[in-house]
């Protein structure tokens, strides 16, 4: 049998770092070149699929169901449209509404006790949601 030689782990490690630098920098672009409106939209799309998933709207179902975090999430949504709705324009903002009131409605049907309408995730910010 062969001795292995012992891994030199700092020529490794920098290797590796370099390599991941290098592959990070081409998969990224720079900030300054990303415009406010595609910033905004993908927080929010992110928000957006966050919440769903833990509705139990996905595949999974209820594995990743937690309602207390929905409701932050919904709720973190809603300010974010409501501030930025003026800055994104209609053609970006109305989908992402049309999104958030699914998202309000479904948190409405998952829980066993409802919110007083007007007092469910986000309605501060969106009033009332009704079906």
């Amino acid at each position: 049998m062969s001795e292995t030689p012992p891994l030199n782990t700092a020529a490794a490690t920098s290797a590796d770092a370099s390599a991941g630098t290098a592959d990070f920098d081409t998969m990224t672009r720079d900030i300054a070149e990303v415009p406010a409106v595609e910033v905004i939209v993908t927080v929010a799309v992110n928000l957006m699929s966050a919440a769903a998933v833990k509705l139990g709207l996905t595949e999974e179902g209820d594995q990743h169901k937690d309602l207390d975090e929905a409701r932050k999430l919904v709720h973190a949504l809603a300010g974010l449209l409501d501030a930025g709705a003026t800055e994104i324009s209609s053609f970006h903002a109305a989908p992402l509404r049309d999104g958030l009131k699914s998202l309000q409605l479904a948190f409405r049907e998952a829980s066993l006790v409802p919110d007083a309408p007007g007092q469910g995730p986000g309605e501060k910010y969106t009033g009332a949601v009704f079906g």
